[in-house]
């Protein structure tokens, strides 16, 4: 494979790893789709250390004794949807 198609193969496993990151952080992907996930994130170094800062915000956010503001929530949810469509968007566009 040459080095153009492969990079644009591993962006396509670090979007669909992003894709389903908070899945797999919470547990709720089925095994199969985890152990992808787990050998993608030991793969990849960019993709391991976003798992790594996701994982301390989480375990941060869960010793905290507060609840969180419902509209902070949602605005967190609406950025990553936006970071998801953005890397989608260029993703498509460097197929052009």
């Amino acid at each position: 494979m040459s080095k153009p198609w492969k990079m644009i193969a591993e962006r396509r496993y670090c979007f669909a790893t992003m894709r389903v990151l908070q899945d797999y952080l919470d547990g709720a992907l089925d095994d199969a789709r985890a152990d992808q996930v787990a050998r993608h994130l030991d793969d990849c170094r960019r993709c391991g250390l976003e798992a790594e800062v996701y994982q301390e915000i989480k375990t941060a956010l869960s010793k905290q004794e507060m609840l969180l503001d419902p509209q902070t929530v949602q605005r967190l949810r609406n950025f990553s949807d936006q970071l998801i469509r953005e890397g989608a968007s260029s993703q498509d566009e460097s197929h052009d």
